[in-house]
């Protein structure tokens, strides 16, 4: 028996962070990116549940972290069934790639550390957990996110991490602000430091610090909202499906944001 449905809208906020208009747009995104391969009454076996039941069950998966077993019955088919509708909907909600914008737009990069069972990539890092870094990159007037990076693991530095996952790529040519960790990336903006004299810094100095870190803030704020997504403080699937899952995250952040 089913629990929770698509089509009963007041299950779909609790469960996922959205409202039932921002939830349509959603599918809708998923059905035309999948095409035929997922769509309702397609040649072959059938799919347990209907799209929008599927789409459902990957955002409260997400959102919940409810162990397979779990959502299973709340949806009505196996665990099994589950994987494979998380394995199948769950890349066909990652974020568009970035949209060309003026060449003086800036984004601010940050850094979170998701906790990740798969020690094929994950590493002791700062928290004391075996983790991976993932760099998000955000739109500082609208907070949408723009660019998420490749997982890295979490002992890396991220003025390493920064290249390695790729998103310095995906911000080319655009001005980036980011804390002071981030040294030796000659196109990020960070904050001065103290001169090693342990003199203190100018006043204009102290001040353009004071900017940029009220400027840099909004990144601590969206990333704080995408970790609302229980997933990220546990991740128990296989690190390698971790881009896709920030990445679709990341895109329902900014549908609750916009739509």
């Amino acid at each position: 028996m089913r629990v929770i449905t698509a089509s009963r809208p007041e299950w779909i906020g609790p469960f996922t962070g959205l409202e039932p208009a921002q939830f349509r747009t959603l599918v809708r995104l998923v059905s035309k990116r999948g095409g035929d391969g997922i769509a309702d009454g397609r040649p072959g076996r059938q799919w347990a549940l209907p799209l929008a039941d599927r789409v459902l069950l990957v955002a409260t998966y997400w959102r919940t972290n409810l162990t397979m077993r779990q959502i299973g019955p709340l949806f009505g088919v196996s665990h099994s069934a589950a994987h494979r509708v998380i394995d199948t909907v769950g890349p066909l909600l990652a974020l568009a790639p970035v949209r060309k914008r003026r060449i003086d737009a800036v984004a601010i990069v940050d850094r979170t550390l998701v906790p990740t069972r798969d020690h094929r990539l994950a590493t002791p890092s700062k928290n004391y957990r075996y983790s991976t870094n993932v760099q998000v990159a955000i739109d500082p007037e609208t907070r949408l996110v723009i660019a998420t990076g490749d997982p890295q693991p979490g002992s890396r530095n991220d003025c390493t991490a920064y290249r390695d996952s790729g998103i310095a790529e995906q911000l080319a040519d655009r001005p980036i602000i980011a804390d002071g960790g981030y040294q030796g990336n000659p196109e990020v903006v960070m904050p001065y430091r103290k001169p090693r004299d342990g003199s203190d810094l100018p006043h204009w100095k102290e001040h353009l610090n004071t900017v940029h870190r009220k400027v840099r803030a909004r990144v601590e704020h969206v990333l704080s909202r995408i970790k609302n997504f229980k997933i990220l403080r546990d991740y128990r699937r296989a690190a390698s499906t971790l881009a896709d899952t920030v990445s679709g995250i990341a895109n329902l952040h900014n549908i609750i944001l916009t739509a």
